[in-house]
């Protein structure tokens, strides 16, 4: 069994899955407190050296939305698997620097670097071989180049996974139930949080990508220690 398998749903079926849902995902995020406001709070933190920014998992649109309110004048290169959260992303009003591209992360065809930074929002927990990926997604960033992993971690707090665990159980699962009448993409979400690396784990997980100065910082409220921002820096050498 794949760790994909153990978590939720298996790394093939999660862009399908997307799929499916996505006509209720913005509804249901916007009753997330703090959802976009945490997005931003990334997009800063990221604080890209340059133009050139890709959002990878860009989902319908909320992370890249971050991106261009902290960065107006970036170029925006935004990427997901889904067809259908990508469909729901371009439907949007965009300026002309933000561009969507179709392609899963293990692919990136149509993504051409360099990029000055890269935020991935809710990504590395839905692949298989994250660490692999992020050394896919250093290889586009220029040298200095920084990146942004914002993810839910769990798994160094006790406190946190009580906390999640109520929520999932109290709200996320039922509500999701109620708004689409299928809870399975709800459920995946609580299994992959709960199997998903713990924080020192996922700063590692970047360290071993290549990536240097990797430091780590939460949110506020009541999602502290449960959502995370992960920043990286490209080296200047090759790896």
């Amino acid at each position: 069994m794949n760790a994909m398998a153990r978590n939720g749903l298996p790394r093939e079926a999660v862009p399908s899955a997307f799929d499916t849902e996505a006509r209720f995902y913005d509804r249901l995020v916007g009753a997330n407190p703090g959802y976009h406001e945490h997005l931003r709070l990334s997009a800063r933190r990221l604080a890209a050296p340059g133009p050139r920014v890709l959002d990878a998992g860009c989902g319908t649109g909320a992370s890249t939305a971050a991106l261009l309110s902290v960065l107006p004048s970036a170029r925006i290169t935004a990427f997901d698997a889904s067809g259908e959260m990508l469909e729901r992303a371009r439907s949007k009003t965009w300026p002309g620097n933000v561009e969507f591209v179709h392609t899963p992360v293990e692919e990136l065809a149509g993504i051409h670097g360099p990029f000055d930074g890269i935020l991935a929002a809710y990504l590395l927990r839905n692949l298989t071989d994250p660490t692999t990926q992020l050394r896919r997604l250093r290889a586009l960033l220029r040298p200095g180049g920084r990146i942004a992993v914002h993810e839910y971690s769990v798994g160094d707090s006790r406190r946190a996974r009580w906390v999640w665990n109520a929520v999932c159980a109290g709200v996320i699962i039922p509500l999701g139930k109620l708004t689409t009448g299928d809870a399975t993409l709800y459920r995946h979400l609580r299994r992959s949080v709960l199997e998903f690396d713990g924080i020192t784990a996922l700063a590692r997980r970047l360290t071993d990508a290549g990536f240097t100065d990797v430091h780590t910082a939460t949110v506020g409220g009541w999602q502290r220690d449960i959502v995370h921002t992960v920043v990286g820096t490209a080296p200047s050498e090759p790896v």
